[in-house]
């Protein structure tokens, strides 16, 4: 099947240009400038940009990817796919070891049926001090042997593990994960800046939400954020849904690392598409009110209602990227962590047809998938 995309505001990685671009059995075949060659599906030119590639989520339309339940996990794919999600991996939160393996070797299916990404482990490995939306009796100190069976669990499909690098036995964790092809992120944490390069130079390659769960900066204490933001190896994930960070501190981190090095997520949980409630992150119970999740005992912020179409919206009018930019830290750069940039993460020819269409107000007005339609512009 072929379908041609007119009159557009084609967004590449090389700019934004009016044109069109030809779809060919779910790849992209040419990117031209001005009108299109032939008749082809006018979009009255609105943005076309690359489908949202989300590494960190736990939920959302109801659903938690924690509970390993395969109904929920395609429900949950399919509320972010109509956000423009087109690439998501599935987040754990800390659980027992045999909840870890249960629920991996569930979602493990779905990531062989093309429907997610991978499996990223936040959790158990983290911080007591620093935990967060996570249970703290649950929380152990690494082991690259019981980090193993997981991946046994995973046959192959865990991406990444969250860890804090001043746990004993973390780096050698960590030089397990990267041996075996697993993305090392340092986060949940309460390292100092030296135990933080330690890490990095174990292996770890990303930084889980930069800012959150870890020390703040301080002028004589660096702490890990410092060490995070100025390592050339180190990506740094951001959620940008103006709870977790003020605007002028996401702006902050992406002037020092750069559209290269920086990836928004969403850190979506159960409420994500959904309205105020109570509702369970792994074994946490949590509050939604006015769309910022709370733990019902505590408060501390339990991930987010976010949705990755909000997040671009949010880094084009309050951090002030370009459309350019935006689309590198939503779909190229997240591509590029989980090595599939040669794929997809770009409207470039060669590359996967995963496509959002937008509206001058950058609201989602189609989605496309492999070359399908999820929603079809109108």
């Amino acid at each position: 099947m072929s379908i041609t995309l007119a009159d557009a505001r084609v967004v590449t990685p090389e700019g934004v240009h009016e044109g069109w671009l030809t779809v060919e059995d779910g790849r992209i075949t040419h990117v031209g400038r001005g009108t299109a060659p032939g008749p082809g599906h006018s979009l009255a030119g609105r943005y076309v940009v690359p489908g949202f590639v989300d590494i960190h989520c736990h939920g959302g339309a109801g659903g938690s990817f924690p509970n390993g339940d395969q109904d929920e996990a395609r429900r949950i794919a399919a509320l972010h796919a109509r956000h423009g999600t087109t690439t998501l991996m599935a987040s754990l939160v800390t659980a027992s070891l045999d909840d870890l393996a249960r629920a991996t070797s569930a979602l493990a299916d779905l990531c062989e049926d093309g429907l997610l990404a991978g499996i990223h482990f936040e959790g158990p490995y983290i911080s007591r001090a620093r935990c967060g939306a996570h249970d703290p009796a649950l929380l152990r100190d690494p082991s690259p042997g019981e980090f193993a069976g997981l991946l046994a669990a995973g046959r192959g499909h865990v991406r990444m593990l969250t860890i804090a690098a001043e746990l004993p036995g973390a780096l050698d964790t960590v030089r397990e994960a990267a041996a075996n092809g697993v993305i090392a992120a340092l986060g949940h944490s309460d390292a100092t800046y030296e135990q933080t390069l330690a890490g990095v130079d174990a292996g770890a390659r990303v930084a889980t939400h930069l800012y959150n769960a870890m020390p703040p900066l301080h002028h004589r204490k660096p702490g890990p954020i410092a060490a995070l933001l100025e390592d050339e190896r180190v990506t740094v994930e951001l959620i940008n849904d103006g709870v977790h960070l003020h605007p002028a501190m996401t702006r902050l981190a992406y002037d020092v690392a750069g559209p290269a090095r920086t990836v928004l997520i969403t850190d979506a949980m159960a409420a994500a598409g959904m309205g105020d409630g109570s509702y369970l992150l792994g074994p946490m119970k949590v509050e939604v009110t006015d769309g910022v999740a709370r733990l019902a005992e505590g408060g501390s912020i339990a991930g987010s209602t976010l949705t990755m179409d909000v997040a671009f919206r949010r880094a084009v009018r309050e951090a002030g990227l370009s459309m350019t930019e935006a689309a590198e830290v939503t779909a190229l750069t997240p591509a590029r962590v989980l090595g599939l940039d040669d794929r997809l993460g770009s409207v470039s020819v060669g590359r996967q047809a995963d496509l959002v269409v937008l509206t001058d107000d950058l609201e989602v007005a189609g989605v496309m998938r492999h070359g399908s339609w999820i929603t079809e512009p109108r």
